[in-house]
């Protein structure tokens, strides 16, 4: 089993990131954060994203898609939420400084996504 999600400090303007268990909320890993930003409440509140956005899906009837990104845009961060395409349930979350790159810290998340092994 790997799950490193390291690379991910890696993306210009990066603040924290963590592999969520969107069942119970909780962090399989982490890195950065720290006490300006606290990466086990972040987890927990974007479980509920991702739940909500699933809900809504299959409200809709799209239940046959899938969610590849989520992103939410605030006015000094903006926050990615990447469920896995292997195993649903388990999200990477980034934070980042709206400075960052989208395209580029996209492409470095589902790089990592690629890398984990469960």
């Amino acid at each position: 089993m790997s799950i490193d999600i390291s690379a991910l400090k890696e993306i210009n303007g990066f603040i924290g990131a963590c592999l969520v268990d969107s069942d119970s909320g909780l962090m399989l890993a982490a890195e950065g954060g720290g006490k300006d930003f606290d990466l086990d409440i972040a987890a927990a509140a974007n479980t509920e994203v991702v739940k909500a956005k699933l809900a809504a899906m299959e409200a809709l009837g799209l239940g046959d898609d899938s969610i590849e990104d989520i992103l939410i845009t605030l006015g000094t961060q903006v926050h990615l939420l990447r469920p896995l395409a292997k195993t649903p349930t388990i999200f990477l979350y980034a934070a980042l400084e709206k400075k960052a790159n989208l395209g580029m810290a996209r492409i470095k998340v589902k790089m990592v996504e690629q890398s984990l092994k469960f």
